[in-house]
């Protein structure tokens, strides 16, 4: 059942090759989706937001490529009642983090970095899961790595979304990507959700351990100096990225090309790698370097945001797909999901 889940997804996954122009570094005009709670109180806001990250951006510059990414979803769009206005007010978003399913050199336990390895089955079947997970939190834009494992996992999770909309992989690499991979049905569309791959959101460049057994490069440079490049926010590996390098690409890309989706209402799902999400996760919940290295994330589990009027808050981890209902709704979402369970009655 995964396998033949994964084959349908995959096939949705265009042309590989634009991976190969990593060194054009795009400005992705893209639409954002973010959870918003409605009694959300916070003394902080993003306009005093700062990372430990340098080269930020102004986020004021960027703007939405309504082309792609403006569509209605009819079960979004408020109601005439009462509860349609409000709902029409909160101006909520959602924004959902996956880090990709194991893959397999998780499995082999090797260092993989920036090395373009695809999911293991149970990486498949982890993939789906967060789906079910998901299924009924709105999905307006997708986010991606560059890499296959984190556009496999957003793929098959949307095999399971309710909304059964297509995630489509979006091409600017070049004029001629663009007009290629046109749609021109509106309809067609309606039911779509953009796909942006960017190589900010890449995993960590881990150097010359790519590739390498984890156990075998502890006996031969000693553990403690594995752990001291695996786990330090400043010390990279040889000829590869420390945390903190990693943190000022994913971070500078969320500012510059995510959150402003987020403050437009868009609902985004970022799909990415542990140390580009821990970067970001930095940000949102404003942690120090030294609490960012502890911080772990499992292959596979979604993690939920909500964000309103400019402000973060994690609500955790769905644990099925009954219980975001019980521990995430905000009245929007709330309204969302009644629409879904009307509409597949």
């Amino acid at each position: 059942m995964a396998a033949e889940v994964y084959y349908q997804a995959i096939g949705t996954l265009q042309s590989h090759s634009y991976l190969n122009n990593l060194n054009h570094h795009q400005k992705h005009q893209n639409n954002l989706v973010t959870l918003v709670s409605r009694d959300f109180i916070s003394s902080n806001g993003l306009s005093t937001r700062r990372s430990n990250c340098t080269g930020q951006r102004n986020c004021s510059v960027i703007r939405s490529l309504a082309s792609q990414t403006s569509v209605v979803d009819p079960v979004l769009s408020p109601s005439r009642s009462n509860a349609g206005d409000t709902y029409k007010k909160s101006n909520e978003a959602a924004l959902i983090l996956i880090r990709h399913g194991e893959s397999l050199w998780n499995e082999k336990n090797l260092f993989t970095g920036c090395v373009d390895v695809p999911l293991s089955k149970k990486g498949i079947d982890e993939a789906i899961e967060a789906g079910k997970r998901i299924s009924s939190i709105p999905v307006d834009v997708i986010f991606t790595s560059a890499l296959i494992r984190a556009q496999m996992t957003a793929m098959l999770a949307m095999t399971q979304h309710r909304r059964g909309k297509v995630p489509i992989m979006m091409h600017n690499e070049s004029e001629q990507a663009r007009s290629w991979s046109q749609v021109f049905s509106e309809d067609t569309k309606e039911q779509s959700i953009p796909v942006i791959a960017s190589w900010q959101l890449n995993e960590r460049m881990y150097g010359e351990l790519q590739g390498l057994n984890k156990q075998e490069t502890a006996d031969r440079y000693g553990k403690e100096q594995v752990h001291e490049w695996r786990r330090s926010y400043d010390i990279p590996p040889p000829n590869g990225e420390s945390l903190e390098m990693c943190a000022e690409r994913a971070v500078a890309y969320f500012r510059d090309q995510i959150e402003p989706q987020l403050l437009s209402g868009k609902n985004v799902m970022i799909s990415a790698h542990g140390n580009s999400l821990r970067s970001i996760i930095m940000y949102l919940d404003k942690l120090t370097s030294q609490e960012v290295i502890s911080l772990e994330l499992s292959t596979g589990i979604p993690m939920l945001y909500i964000f309103k009027e400019g402000r973060f808050i994690r609500r955790g981890s769905p644990i099925g797909p009954s219980e975001a209902g019980v521990y995430a709704y905000t009245r929007r979402l709330a309204l969302y999901k009644q629409k879904l369970d009307n509409m597949f009655q």
